[in-house]
């Protein structure tokens, strides 16, 4: 088949702050990529499930922090808000407004009652479950063991950030779910308890 183009952003974890002013947001992430097959990505919810829970462990296991299990509960808030983000038909920044569907983290409390998030979009139908939370894991070859938020060799949180919530050593619960709009799909992932703690580290 001929060759497709598609693409996909990665949009980074906010950091959780005390009494620290939030660094500017530059945006999401694009990246357009060639793609052999226009065959679609296999889907369904187990198999979300099961590929989500098995990445991010093993992520885990490969920096000896304990494994996480899946919460219905934060799976169900991260549906909603896919499917918020796929629905709303716009994006949070200026540059992007000409793109249909918002990314952008939630609005959430700060607290103990707040979930950490991770977000990823890209081309409809074209990726693979493990390729999405791949784009996360892969951001390990730029992490450094410092606490938050200068964990990153480039000098910039957002390269790690993802990862980071991946391994973040006091994480105990996961839960993810995929929403699609006409041409793009979200992936959301809520985690609890929240990582990215301004001053701690990862693990």
């Amino acid at each position: 088949m001929a060759a497709m183009s598609l693409h996909r952003y990665l949009l980074p974890l906010a950091l959780m702050l005390t009494g620290c002013a939030q660094s500017p947001d530059p945006g999401p992430e694009r990246i357009v990529e060639q793609r052999a097959t226009d065959a679609p990505a296999s889907r369904g919810t187990a198999l979300l499930r099961d590929t989500m829970l098995r990445a991010h462990n093993r992520a885990r296991a490969a920096v000896d922090v304990p494994p996480l299990a899946w919460d219905d509960r934060l799976a169900a808030t991260a549906r909603a808000y896919a499917e918020e983000m796929a629905r709303t038909g716009r994006f949070a920044h200026a540059e992007q407004m000409a793109r249909t569907g918002r990314f952008a983290h939630a609005d959430q409390p700060h607290g103990p009652s707040r979930e950490g998030e991770n977000l990823w979009t890209g081309t409809r139908g074209a990726y693979r479950y493990d390729e999405m939370i791949g784009h996360w894991v892969a951001e390990r070859r730029d992490f450094v063991d410092r606490p938050t938020p200068a964990f990153s060799r480039t000098g910039r949180w957002q390269d790690v950030a993802h990862y980071t919530q991946i391994v973040w050593r006091d994480t105990q619960r996961l839960g993810c779910a995929t929403a699609s709009s006409a041409t793009d799909d979200y992936l959301v992932c809520r985690y609890s308890p929240a990582g990215n703690v301004v001053g701690q580290r990862a693990f």
